[in-house]
C-alpha cells in the first residue's frame, strides 16, 4: 500500500532511505535544516576559487558504494570519474615516511622489506578480513537488528567463530606483525570506527581488506559528487526535496507518529524516518515515546569528534600527497585521551588531506587545497583559542614535511570546524563527528533500535543505529530503514 513518507535529514542515510522508500512505492519527503542536501558530506565553494568537502574523504568499500547505484538501474559512472590514488596514502613516523602503494603485490614487497616474514603474513591477514568483508558487508550489516534470531542462519553460524568477535583487533593484528610501524598501519583504519583497537572486535578487520586490499579511490570533482549522483537518483524516483526545513516536532495520535511541524507549519505523515543526529531526533518526542533516556546515552561510547581546518594555500606544497597521515606520536596516548580522559590531546597525530595533488578543479591554478583533521573527544571544551593551538602545530608539522617554510604567510583561505560546529549544523550529540563506537557491547542488536519501540511508524537511520558509522554502513542503514517502513 503506498504510503506518504517523511525522512528527516540527508546525509548518506537520509538519501538512501528516501531512494529506497520512493522506489518501494511511496510518497516521499525530505527535510534538510541546512541550505542543501549531504549531511557531514556537504561542501562549500569560496569567493576565491577553492571547493572544500566537509566531511569524508576516503573512498573505500567501492563495491559497497556501486550496488547502491546498481539497485536503480546505474552505475557509479554515470555519476563520476574514480581514480586510484598511488600511494593509497602516507604515513609520517619520527624516522620514516611510508607510501601504501595501490598495487597489492607492492604492498606485499613494503611489508616485508619492514618486517622478515610480513609480506606472507599480510597475505594470511587479507585472506582472512576477505572472509570477514564478504560475510560482514553481505550478511551481517544487512540485519536490522530487532532480535538475536536473525543472526540464527548457516552462514552467520558457520561463519561465528571465523569473524572473531570476542578477539580484539589489538591483539589480532600481533597475531601477524611485531613492527611497531607495521602494527600502526593495521591498526590506523579502525580508529574512526569510535574506540582504542583493543576494544573494537576482530571482526572490524574487514576494514583493511575493503580499504587497503580493494584500493583507495577518489571521485573526481570531490566526495560530493556522490550526494549529487544520490540527490540525482532520489529526485528521480520522485522524492520532494526541502532544503532550509527545520522539524521542530514529531506529532504523536493514538500511539503514532502522524506528522511533523516543520518551520511552525503541522504536515502529516504515515512514517517516518529520520536520519538525523538519534539523540537529538528523541527530543523531538515527549519523554514517555523515546526510546532511551539521558543516562542511557551518558552511558554510550561515542566515536571521536574532530578539529578540522580548511585551508587553501597561494602555492604547490611539495612532497604532500593525496592523503598524509601524521603518525610521529603515540596512537595509544591518543587514543586513551579521545576515549578514556576525554582531553585535549597532549601529543596529537593528525590527517592532512590534499585532493588538489589529484584533482586541479578544486583549487585556483597554481594553488593547494588542503584540509587538517585532528580526531578529538566529544564534549570537551572547544573554542578559537583551543583550536588555534593546535592548527599551529599541525602547521609546523605539515612545514617539516613538505621541506616549505612560512606556510602561514602563504595561506589564501582558512576556516575552522570543531565540537561545536557538528553541535549547530547536525545536533550532533556533544559535537560527536563519527557517530557511535563500534564496539562489541554495541553491536548489532546491542546499538539503538532502528524502530522506535513506543510508537508505530517511527524509524531511524544513520551512524547512531545499524550497521553503524562510515560511508558505506550510513547507505546500507538507510536501505535497511527504508525496507523496515514499508513493511510497516
Amino acid at each position: 500500500m503506498k504510503k506518504k513518507i517523511a525522512v528527516i535529514g540527508s546525509g548518506f542515510s537520509g538519501l538512501s532511505a528516501a531512494a529506497y522508500a520512493a522506489k518501494d512505492g511511496h510518497e516521499v519527503h525530505l527535510f534538510e535544516k541546512n541550505n542543501d542536501v549531504g549531511g557531514r558530506a556537504r561542501n562549500f565553494k569560496t569567493e576565491n576559487g577553492y571547493t572544500f568537502d566537509m566531511g569524508p574523504s576516503w573512498y573505500w568499500m567501492p563495491d559497497i558504494i556501486e550496488s547502491f547505484f546498481k539497485d536503480f538501474g546505474q552505475n557509479v559512472s554515470d555519476f563520476y570519474t574514480l581514480i586510484p590514488l598511488d600511494p593509497q596514502f602516507e604515513m609520517v613516523f619520527t624516522d620514516d615516511v611510508m607510501g601504501i602503494p595501490h598495487d597489492y603485490q607492492e604492498m606485499k614487497a613494503l611489508f616485508e622489506k619492514t618486517e622478515t616474514g610480513a609480506g606472507k603474513m599480510l597475505d594470511e591477514f587479507m585472506t582472512d578480513a576477505q572472509y570477514k568483508y564478504e560475510v560482514g558487508m553481505k550478511d551481517f550489516v544487512n540485519k536490522p537488528c530487532h532480535s538475536w534470531l536473525e543472526f540464527v542462519s548457516p552462514t552467520i553460524a558457520k561463519s561465528a567463530l571465523k569473524l572473531d568477535l570476542l578477539t580484539n583487533f589489538k591483539r589480532f593484528v600481533r597475531k601477524y606483525f611485531t613492527n611497531p610501524k607495521l602494527i600502526v598501519l593495521m591498526e590506523f583504519p579502525v580508529i574512526f570506527l569510535g574506540a582504542a583497537p583493543k576494544d573494537i572486535p576482530a571482526l572490524y578487520s574487514l576494514m583493511n581488506y575493503g580499504g587497503y586490499k580493494l584500493g583507495t579511490w577518489y571521485p573526481m570533482g570531490g566526495f560530493s559528487k556522490i550526494i549529487d549522483a544520490m540527490k540525482d537518483i532520489v529526485i528521480k524516483q520522485g522524492t520532494e526535496i526541502n532544503c532550509n526545513a527545520n522539524v521542530e516536532k514529531i506529532i504523536i495520535k493514538d500511539n503514532k507518529a502522524s506528522g511533523l511541524i516543520v518551520n511552525q507549519q503541522e504536515i502529516d505523515f504515515d512514517i517516518i524516518i529520520a536520519s538525523s543526529d538519534y539523540h537529538h531526533t528523541e527530543t523531538l518526542l515527549p519523554k514517555e515515546f523515546r526510546n532511551y533516556d539521558e543516562k542511557y546515552w551518558e552511558k554510550r561510547i561515542f566515536a571521536p569528534s574532530c578539529l578540522i581546518y580548511y585551508l587553501g594555500f597561494k602555492e604547490k606544497l611539495p612532497n604532500l600527497t593525496h592523503h598524509t597521515l601524521f603518525f610521529e606520536n603515540n596512537l595509544d596516548l591518543h587514543t586513551e585521551e579521545i576515549y578514556t580522559d576525554k582531553k585535549w590531546p597532549t601529543k596529537p597525530l593528525f590527517y592532512a588531506c590534499c585532493p588538489s595533488k589529484t584533482d586541479p578543479s578544486v583549487a585556483p591554478e597554481g594553488s593547494e587545497n588542503v584540509f587538517l583533521l585532528m580526531p578529538v573527544a566529544t564534549g570537551i571544551e572547544d573554542s578559537e583559542e583551543i583550536r588555534e593551538v593546535y592548527f599551529k602545530e599541525m602547521i609546523s608539522r605539515l612545514e617539516k614535511h613538505t621541506g616549505a617554510s612560512d606556510l602561514l604567510s602563504k595561506i589564501d583561505y582558512k576556516k575552522s570546524y570543531c565540537i561545536q560546529d557538528f553541535k549547530e549544523d547536525y545536533n550532533a550529540y556533544q559535537g560527536n563527528a563519527y557517530g557511535l563506537a563500534n564496539t562489541l557491547s554495541q553491536t548489532a542488536v546491542l546499538k539503538p533500535s532502528l524502530r522506535n519501540k513506543k510508537l508505530k511508524s517511527l524509524f531511524y537511520t544513520g551512524q547512531l543505529t545499524v550497521p553503524g558509522p562510515g560511508v558505506p554502513p550510513s547507505i546500507i542503514s538507510g536501505k535497511i530503514a527504508a525496507h523496515e517502513a514499508s513493511k510497516n
